[in-house]
This record gives structure tokens, sequence and C-alpha cells, in this order.
């Protein structure tokens, strides 16, 4: 099995988020990266970001859902908004996928760790990355280019 270990004080979503207070509450969250944009607060299930800054203290909203392309200029900006915020952090999409290919890529990336490991210690998580190729090459070759 993978030597990279489960992020722990980042974390991200698996499903929509019901109430975004309790949600941080619950994970005793210090802040909060939101990858929505405002057009999901006005889907069912949806949240805004002014929701998110009610929630918790510290936030930022660099805005990822599609139709936002993943790559290496979008990795960075999430990366470079995560440096700023304290742990723990909850980094959330509109059901999971992209916010959990962002905490483990960023993970990945303070860890050293290679790809492969990254990808398999996902899958062994049922991390909701871990099933979309796409994704998992955003991942791959973000940790190969920032790293």
């Amino acid at each position: 099995m993978a030597t990279f270990d489960t992020p722990t004080d980042l974390i991200h979503n698996r499903g929509l988020i019901d109430d975004p207070p309790a949600f941080a509450r619950d994970h005793h969250a210090a802040s909060w990266l939101f990858l929505c944009g405002e057009a999901f607060a006005s889907m069912d299930g949806g949240m805004s970001y002014g929701e998110v800054q009610a929630a918790v203290d510290r936030s930022a909203n660099v805005v990822s859902d599609p139709p936002v392309p993943l790559d290496m200029d979008l990795a960075r900006r999430q990366v470079a908004a995560l440096d700023e915020l304290p742990r723990p952090t909850l980094v959330t999409c509109r059901t999971g996928p992209r916010s959990s290919a962002l905490v483990y890529l960023y993970a990945g990336l303070r860890a050293g760790a290679p790809a492969d490991e990254v990808v398999a210690r996902a899958e062994a998580d049922g991390a909701p990355w871990a099933q979309s190729d796409e994704l998992k090459a955003w991942v791959r070759q973000g940790l190969a280019e920032l790293g």
C-alpha cells in the first residue's frame, strides 16, 4: 500500500452540503475554500459564497466548477488560496470530485509524494476524484509541474 497518508487537515465534501454552518462546526473548520461560482447558489441544493463566509471566520473563493477548465493556472490559484488559509480547512465544490482532487493534490505537493502514491491513497479512501480519469490526469500533472 502507498505510504502517502490521507489528508486530515483539509476536508472535502462528498455530496451537496445541506447546512453550511453545521458542516463547518462538525469539522471544526477554521477556514473554507469554496470552489463554486454564484450560479451554484440558484441550483437545487446549491449554496452561495455568502453562506460560506457566514459559516467560518476565514474563507476564499476560487471559482472552479464547470465550465472552468481544469488546468495548471487554476491549480496554482487554488494552491495559493490554500496556502493562506488556517487549518482545518474545508474545500468544497458542488458534490466532491473537484474538491477532493484538490485536497489530494495539495497534500501530495506538500508531502513530496509521487503521483502513483497519491492516486493509490485516493482509490483506497474512495475519494470522489479517484473515479475520474480527467481528475487523475489533472492531479498527476499538478504533482509533476507544481512540485
